[in-house]
């Protein structure tokens, strides 16, 4: 059974679990619009890689009559060269969703193609999508038993041929073979078993190197390196265990796995998220700096108490992959400067079901039904920010180019992500994809009107308990609610 091994290690490059940068938040959610048509798209990335990617698309008006798919990447010639477009199904139950799939071929950074038909002309979107696989899986054993079984069956037909070829090829029926034939018998015998035996040898120590190589390329999560200075200062220092995937042509630009190639996202190379354990009562939302490419990242922390902390810092690679380093760190009481620019965050949060409490009296109101939230299903968060006397908040502005910002995370820090009005999507992913370039400012983000609601789009990955932290800038000032929230 050894022996066969090789026969099923190509099995184990294809069974492999996939994820994306954001933590254990695998699905993609956008919300947005193709042309004149309003769509929600919900992307699952394939658990294979090359694998076969899920694709549900919601029109939000009645007048789309198709859709269609196409999976590009994200840069270099496979940005350009794009197979025919699938069609998705229109669902029969529910005229308004259709369901597509599509093969991923390669780990990086892709993006998938949304052209919609309708009264009133065609439109297109295009919507990042991460693909990467987080780790390899031993074969079943009832497929390796088998595998083994047919194996040694095929090796044992060859090995009869061979033998009957170097012995009988010259009877006529019912002759027996004479003892010069039947030396010639044993000698193919030989020959045919040296024949196989090296074939599975030399087999198993190919596919063993290939499955090996394939495994190294397996995402590893970054594990980012803090440091807290004597000045109250943070240094970070980002990590970079992937390697890159090979390329198959050589006109062809590897995705690589990079640290000197960031791209602004919402004006920041960096958003640092730092959340205290395990109450989460203490969250802040930073933006450190970096003097040169390449170099690490500091921030002047604001006051903080005593606490453990886990931090998450997403950046976004010049390929559009976009890319969440965590690290979990014992802080000291820190009596830190004030919160400028962007930066946000407090120590005092209390988390509610529903209805959280803002500076002056406001409130943020959570307008959610009485029904479950499903996990691995996609909704619209959606919230409302009031005045002490219940009217809608009228001196909202956009907060880094955006009508808020929210952060879902599970309650022991394991799910991580970092959500838009537009979906979870990285912005400057959006814009390289949308545009071929990564240079556009905040100025093409998608603004919605003034309003004093906000809404996410966003799927649960897992059942469990999370909290929900928004963020709306109103009157000059970044205000955050805490929520409480449980997917079943």
């Amino acid at each position: 059974m050894h022996t066969v091994r090789g026969y099923f290690l190509l099995f184990l490059l294809f069974l492999s679990v996939s994820g994306v940068a954001h933590v254990n938040s695998p699905d993609v959610y956008y919300d947005g619009y193709a042309g004149p048509y309003h769509l929600l798209v919900t992307l699952r990335p394939p658990t294979v890689v090359p694998g076969v990617a899920q694709i549900q698309v919601r029109a939000l008006s009645d007048d789309v009559n198709g859709i269609n798919v196409l999976p590009l990447r994200m840069i270099g010639p496979g940005a350009k060269m794009a197979p025919l477009p699938d069609t998705a199904k229109r669902s029969a139950d529910d005229p308004h969703l259709f369901t597509g799939s599509l093969w991923i071929m390669a780990r990086g950074s892709w993006k998938v193609q949304i052209e919609a038909a309708g009264q009133k002309g065609p439109g297109q979107m295009d919507v990042p999508l991460p693909a990467i696989s987080l780790s390899s899986q031993p074969l079943q054993r009832s497929l390796g038993i088998l595998l083994a079984v047919l194996g040694l069956a095929l090796a044992a037909g060859l090995i009869g041929i061979i033998v009957a070829a170097s012995r009988d090829a010259g009877l006529k029926a019912g002759e027996a073979p004479a003892p010069a034939q039947a030396r010639r018998g044993r000698f193919g015998l030989a020959i045919a078993a040296t024949i196989v035996i090296g074939a599975f040898v030399f087999g198993n120590q190919w596919w063993g190197k290939e499955a090996s190589a394939n495994a190294r390329l397996n995402y590893k999560v970054p594990q980012l390196r803090p440091t807290l200075l004597a000045s109250g200062q943070l240094r970070l220092a980002l990590d970079n265990p992937n390697e890159a995937e090979p390329t198959r042509f050589r006109s062809e630009q590897p995705d690589r796995i990079r640290l000197d190639d960031l791209l602004p996202d919402h004006g920041h190379l960096m958003h640092l998220f730092i959340v205290r354990l395990p109450d989460m009562q203490a969250f802040w939302h930073l933006h450190p700096a970096q003097a040169q490419p390449g170099d690490d990242f500091t921030q002047i922390l604001p006051a903080m108490p005593a606490g453990q902390y886990r931090l998450y810092a997403d950046i976004v690679h010049h390929t559009g992959f976009p890319e969440t380093q965590v690290a979990t760190m014992d802080l000291p009481a820190i009596h830190g400067g004030p919160l400028t620019s962007d930066d946000s965050g407090s120590s005092d949060f209390t988390p509610a079901d529903k209805v959280a409490q803002l500076s002056g009296g406001y409130r943020m109101v959570w307008q959610k039904d009485n029904l479950p939230i499903k996990a691995s299903q996609p909704y619209w968060f959606r919230f409302r920010i009031e005045d002490k006397d219940g009217k809608a908040a009228a001196d909202l502005e956009p907060y880094m180019g955006m009508a808020g910002h929210a952060v879902f995370l599970s309650t022991d820090g394991s799910i991580f992500a970092h959500v838009h009005p537009a979906g979870s999507v990285a912005m400057a992913a959006v814009t390289l994809a949308e545009n071929g370039s990564a240079n556009a400012g905040m100025e093409t983000m998608h603004h919605a009107p003034a309003s004093a609601e906000v809404s996410f789009p966003y799927g649960f990955p897992k059942p469990g308990e999370y909290r929900i932290f928004v963020q709306v800038k109103r009157g000059g000032k970044i205000e955050t609610g805490e929520f409480n929230a449980k997917a079943e």
